[in-house]
């Protein structure tokens, strides 16, 4: 039994044609209903509307990424229990549709970062990158964030300083985009105004009260997660380390062995994203690939290049500093056991994340950064092979 092949798709409205996805080798979909306000429960009929789309092309729905978290709910404030609530019923309807992982994350204010998303590759492709000056310039002198100089070394805010001064009007406004750049699917951006609204609001919310939001947060979905055999995945934080002065609780080995105790059952699971933990300077993903095995509940596999402490590149997807060959056999051997077990979740999405924008794509309309075809579909194809050869060497 091999990994079950996913694609993410963002809906009609993605560039990217479900008939397009089909002759990639997936044969899993994973999408959202973007169109649903957050914090609203999703109505049955529009699960089964998405389903019968997707099921229309010969595909299925498999994973949902993501039911994303209302930022009251992360705060703790307001109405943060019928935000709850409603969540528990998005899980419901789901289970009741025969769609059972739900990926999500407990990012405050900002989902994933990088400061360029128009990197030349040394091959010519597009890729992405992150690197602290450009994000401490952008907070310290164009975003003006009040108390943000405390989260900056001098050192740091020196080099910051360095980097803007050396910025034209393009790059400014370039850079200011990214940072503000709408997640795919949403095509929501902060405004400036907003962004700097929306990190106030954390001012007095420290990383030990955010952990106990999320452990909350966890203990109240597991049961309904649990009583409608939905398998939830946490996505760890990208990039694993403080941005804007506000806490990042999902980053690390001790963070993943705190928040899976909050509830023990295997409906509270992990998102195992080695190109989000990688890019920590002290997270080894082989041993935590071994460590939290069977917890896995969805998988995805790209690979960063680090360089100057906390910068990196999103590398080819077998190229980097993640040892992605030593991963998947932690998980090949895991899934081996969860057949011998009879376990239900053995099937073990995956996902090529995140790929390079190749020569083919460079004229397709509205491509989102990290999501393109061809690059994501040659990541694919690279990492079937590897499974398979490593499959074939452990001669099962």
């Amino acid at each position: 039994m091999a990994f079950e092949q996913t694609w993410r798709w963002f809906g009609p409205n993605d560039p990217i044609s479900l008939k397009e996805v089909k002759q990639t080798g997936a044969t899993g979909i994973v999408t959202s209903l973007h169109q649903i306000p957050q914090g609203d429960a999703w109505p049955v009929q529009e699960i089964l509307l998405r389903k019968q789309m997707i099921e229309s092309e010969g595909l299925v729905w498999s994973v949902v990424e993501s039911v994303p978290v209302h930022e009251n709910i992360k705060k703790r404030v307001k109405d943060y229990k019928r935000l709850i609530e409603n969540y528990k019923q998005t899980i419901r309807n789901l289970g009741n549709c025969g769609i059972d992982i739900v990926c999500y994350n407990f990012m405050p204010v900002l989902d994933w970062t990088r400061t360029d998303l128009q990197v030349e590759f040394y091959d010519g492709s597009i890729t992405s990158k992150f690197e602290l000056k450009a994000l401490a310039a952008f907070d310290l002198f164009i975003l003006k964030r009040n108390g943000a100089e405390k989260n900056y070394t001098s050192a740091q805010s020196a080099e910051a300083k360095k980097f803007f001064e050396g910025l034209d009007g393009h790059r400014k406004k370039s850079l200011t985009e990214t940072i503000l750049f709408g997640l795919p699917g949403s095509l929501e951006a902060y405004s400036m105004d907003g962004l700097n609204t929306a990190l106030s609001e954390y001012d007095s919310i420290s990383d030990a009260e955010l952990r106990s939001n999320l452990y909350y947060f966890i203990k109240e979905i597991t049961p309904a997660a649990e009583e409608s055999r939905v398998y939830l995945a946490i996505h760890p934080d990208d990039p694993p380390f403080p941005l804007f002065g506000l806490p990042r609780i999902v980053s690390n080995k001790e963070d993943i062995e705190q928040l899976l105790a909050a509830a023990d059952s295997l409906s509270n699971g992990l998102t195992l994203c080695t190109g989000s933990l990688g890019a920590g300077k002290k997270n080894n993903l082989a041993g935590i690939a071994a460590a939290f095995a069977d917890r896995i509940n969805f998988i995805h596999l790209r690979n960063v290049r680090k360089y100057n402490g906390s910068d990196f590149l999103e590398d080819n997807h077998l190229e980097g500093d993640v040892d992605i060959y030593t991963v998947m056999k932690s998980l090949l051997l895991e899934q081996k056991k969860r057949i011998e077990k009879g376990r239900k979740d053995s099937r073990m999405p995956l996902r090529p994340d995140h790929g390079h924008l190749m020569l083919p794509d460079m004229n397709r309309a509205r491509v989102y950064p990290g999501y393109s075809l061809f690059g994501r579909m040659r990541g694919l194809a690279e990492l079937r092979g590897l499974e398979l050869g490593i499959r074939r060497s452990l001669e099962f």
